[in-house]
């Protein structure tokens, strides 16, 4: 299953930009942003949403 992850402006929490992942990234990802306080939306994904997976701004 994949996820949209939506990161999340800190001031007014409107949307910053978003990726979509792997259920497998979504720990990884979570964890990095508690690490960091980053607010995250997460959501599953639409199954034609297209993601940038290892390519995108999250995954390490």
């Amino acid at each position: 299953m994949d996820f949209e992850i939506v990161r999340l402006d800190d001031v007014n929490g409107s949307a910053v930009d978003s990726t979509v992942v792997d259920a497998a990234s979504v720990d990884r990802i979570v964890r990095r942003a508690a690490e960091t306080g980053q607010r995250l939306l997460i959501r599953p994904a639409a199954k034609a949403a297209v993601g940038f997976g290892e390519a995108g701004g999250y995954a390490a």
